[in-house]
């Protein structure tokens, strides 16, 4: 079963509504935002293991809502979006990474950031020389795999 098929109309609209929070549609960059008919079905397409997080999510966030997301005036969502920022947990986390990764790898994005239409592998991508010290939190984490012998 597909997760369009998973997820109750009131549902998709409710992911169409957030995804365009959190990514709106630029004219300046001509890009579009993310409740785009086509970036919606990748990601209805490709919930997949994520489905259960991304529906518990979408529960939260109607529950905060009191109602579908897409009837409330703009102050009313942005109130409802921060707490659900702040309560909404591994699912909210999970949310926003399936709207991001399905974002970025539509076709009009990708060419807006100058990427090649393609595969990152075998090529790769070469990453500017960059502030390591981005890593710092990472290097922190304790170790949680088994060391080599």
């Amino acid at each position: 079963m597909s997760a369009a098929n998973e997820l109750t109309s009131i549902q998709r609209d409710d992911l169409r509504t957030v995804a365009a929070m959190i990514i709106p549609a630029s004219d300046e960059y001509e890009v579009p935002g993310a409740d785009d008919p086509a970036i919606q079905a990748d990601m209805l397409a490709t919930f997949g293991r994520d489905t259960a997080m991304v529906r518990a999510a979408l529960d939260h966030l109607a529950r905060l809502a009191g109602r579908p997301l897409a009837e409330l005036d703009t102050a009313r969502r942005d109130a409802v979006a921060q707490e659900f920022r702040a309560t909404g947990g591994v699912a909210a986390a999970t949310l926003v990474r399936v709207v991001l990764q399905c974002y970025y790898r539509d076709d009009r994005v990708l060419r807006s950031l100058g990427l090649e239409l393609r595969a990152p592998f075998p090529k790769g991508y070469t990453l500017e020389h960059g502030d390591w010290s981005l890593l710092d939190p990472v290097k922190a984490r304790p170790a949680k795999l088994r060391g080599a012998p």
